[in-house]
């Protein structure tokens, strides 16, 4: 769904992008490298929780990292987006409402987002 979206809204991308090294060690790999047609580059993560599990737990340290890459891009990177899908998040109105804001510094530079709102920007080639 979120490859044909992007296409949609006019962006080129790529898939299990290398970005650079993340925090802790190890390849930073990103789901989707997007890129509009000015040139702007937006990093997307894509967690799917079916269930309730671990992916939720997941999401501070991504939104961490991705803020990292960000800041230590050099203005590499317009902006990055977790996306959220699945019907077995627990703290998905939390984490879209912008909860984490209070309690990472950078966390404002990464928008946490549904599936359907992400769709719905990618389509308009609005990210």
């Amino acid at each position: 769904m979120v490859l044909p979206a992007l296409e949609q809204g006019q962006y080129s991308y790529k898939t299990q992008a290398h970005i650079g090294v993340r925090l802790g060690g190890g390849r930073h790999l990103v789901d989707v490298l997007a890129t509009d047609a000015s040139g702007r580059n937006y990093l997307i993560s894509l967690k799917w929780q079916q269930t309730s599990g671990t992916a939720e737990q997941k999401v501070p340290f991504e939104v961490i990292c991705l803020a990292e890459a960000i800041s230590s891009g050099e203005g590499q990177y317009s902006a990055a987006y977790v996306v959220l899908g699945g019907g077995g998040w627990k703290l998905r109105d939390f984490y879209v409402g912008g909860g984490l804001d209070k309690h990472l510094t950078s966390a404002n530079r990464v928008r946490v987002i549904t599936l359907e709102d992400f769709i719905g920007r990618a389509n308009k080639g609005q990210l």
